[in-house]
This record gives C-alpha cells, structure tokens and sequence, in this order.
C-alpha cells in the first residue's frame, strides 16, 4: 500500500516537472505516457506547475493555467483545479488571498484549489496546518480545506483507517464531516484497500457516512470523465455508496444541475446535495468482521 501510494507522488512530481517545461504540446506528449490509471496525478503536477509560473509572472496575459484548462485539462479539470491549489499554498502572495485568486476560475469548480491547499497543508505543515492556516479564510472555504486535508490522511497514514479515524476525530466536530468526504474521495481515487478495508472506513466514519459516500462518488466522476475507470474505484463506490461506480457518477451530474451558481459556495451545496441522496448501504448496517 505504502509503495503504491508513494508512486502517486512520483506521477505528481513527473507531471510537475513536465508543466515547468512551459511547453503545453511537449507537455501532453508526456501526459499522455504516464499510464492511463495515474494520468490524473501526473496532470495534478502539471496544473501546479503552470499555476506557479502564472504566479510568478502575473505580467503576462497568456496564461498557462487558463490555457490548459481549456484544453489538454479538461479530461482532467477537477484534478487540474487541485494541482492551482498547491501552487498557491506556495506563493504566499496567492495564498493570503486565495479566495480572491479564484474567483477567475469556474464557479463550482475553483473551490477545488481551496481543496488542493488543503491537502498541501496537511501532507507538508501538518502541525500548523490548522492552526494559522485556516484564519484567513471564510467558513466555505474552511469546509473545503478540510475536505482536502481529509485527502492528505490517506496518504500521511499510508490508508490507516484507525489512524485516520483518530486524527479526524481531534478536528473540530463541525469540520469532521469535511476531512472524511476527503478520505472518501482518496480511497475511491487512489485505491489500494480489500472489500474488509473500506467496512471498516465505512463503520469507523460513523455519522459522517454519507460525507464518506460522497467523496467516493466524487472520484467516480472525475474518473468517468478522465476515461481511467479501474476496479478499486468499483468496489469503492459498492461499499461505500451502495451503487455501481457509474450510477455514483450520474448522480453527480444529476445534482451538479440543481446547484445555484449564484450561492455563495456553489461547490459546497454540491456536495450537500449529493450526501442528501446517498443513503447507508448494507456495508453500513452490519458489524465488520474487525470488530471483537
């Protein structure tokens, strides 16, 4: 497991170093090497990369980001958001206003960089991570953060759920909900746990079930859209959301239609919606064969 998550980082840091090249048509043909299952990580690094040459040129009009998001991102647009998150948890110019550097982006989808800091924060400063990190920003903001922080566990514990389950449990109760709808989305993307593994997640999430549903049913989508479907993200969305991965993925398009881009956090009432309709599935109702 921890090998396979460690790989996940040298994807990121392939893409990374492929989008520092500041060469988009190099940059999708090495894109387009890395393995189609990891090609996700692979572009998170290149969105980081060119939204952290865009930072540090603000002079030019082109932007790499932009221009890549309409483009060779767009198989990869929620993955591509998250890597513009670590850019400006980077930059501290960007990141004391990170609310205000994304207000250029799609409305639902730019609190996906929210999402990316988070992650970055907690896989890197996990100590200051929610102390000064989070004061700065607004309460939405703050439930995002949280998901993504949620993320950085799966990878900082090597999908440990008892230790996730006992770091998520010293957050404040309002923002639990948050960094487990995170644990969900990285179980259901990156993979590498047994039918017994995600039970137990399932039973130790508890009360924030549907938050752990939802995030699975997140990772179903973005993995629909990428083209990569793999079976860890099946069984994810069996366990945890009681439905097939494609059926976790319609009902993110079907919900994505009621949300007012007009809220204040249209992201937010996404994922809001989507808990709302994911009800317990079996895995839910019985004891796991874990527990004594």
């Amino acid at each position: 497991m921890r090998e396979r998550l460690e790989n996940v980082g040298r994807l990121f840091l392939h893409g990374y170093h492929a989008g520092l090249q500041d060469d988009q048509a190099a940059l999708a043909q090495q894109l387009s090497e890395v393995p189609l299952e990891h090609q996700g990580f692979a572009y998170e690094g290149a969105a980081m990369a060119l939204a952290l040459l865009d930072g540090i040129s603000p002079w030019r009009k082109d932007k790499r980001f932009s221009r890549f998001v309409v483009s060779e991102g767009q198989r990869h647009i929620y993955m591509v958001h998250v890597g513009a998150g670590w850019a400006f948890a980077r930059l501290p110019w960007l990141r004391r206003s990170i609310e205000s550097v994304i207000c250029k982006f799609h409305p639902v989808l730019r609190w996906l960089a929210v999402d990316g800091y988070g992650f970055h924060e907690g896989y890197f400063h996990w100590r200051s991570a929610l102390q000064t990190k989070i004061s700065a920003l607004s309460e939405h903001a703050r439930h995002i953060f949280y998901q993504g922080l949620g993320r950085s566990l799966w990878f900082l514990h090597a999908a440990d759920s008892g230790e996730i389950d006992n770091t998520i449990s010293m957050f404040a109760p309002q923002f639990q909900g948050d960094a487990w709808s995170g644990v969900g989305l990285a179980c259901a993307y990156a993979g590498g746990t047994s039918e017994n593994q995600l039970e137990e997640l399932a039973w130790r999430a508890a009360s924030n079930r549907a938050a752990l549903a939802q995030g699975a049913a997140f990772a179903a989508k973005a993995r629909q859209l990428a083209g990569n479907p793999v079976p860890h993200a099946e069984l994810a969305c069996a366990i945890l959301c009681g439905m097939t991965a494609d059926t976790a993925a319609a009902l993110c398009d079907e919900t994505l239609q009621h949300v007012d881009l007009h809220h204040s956090c249209p992201y937010q009432q996404w994922r809001e919606l989507i808990q709302e309709r994911l009800t317990p599935s079996q895995a839910f109702e019985r004891q796991p064969a874990w527990v004594c």
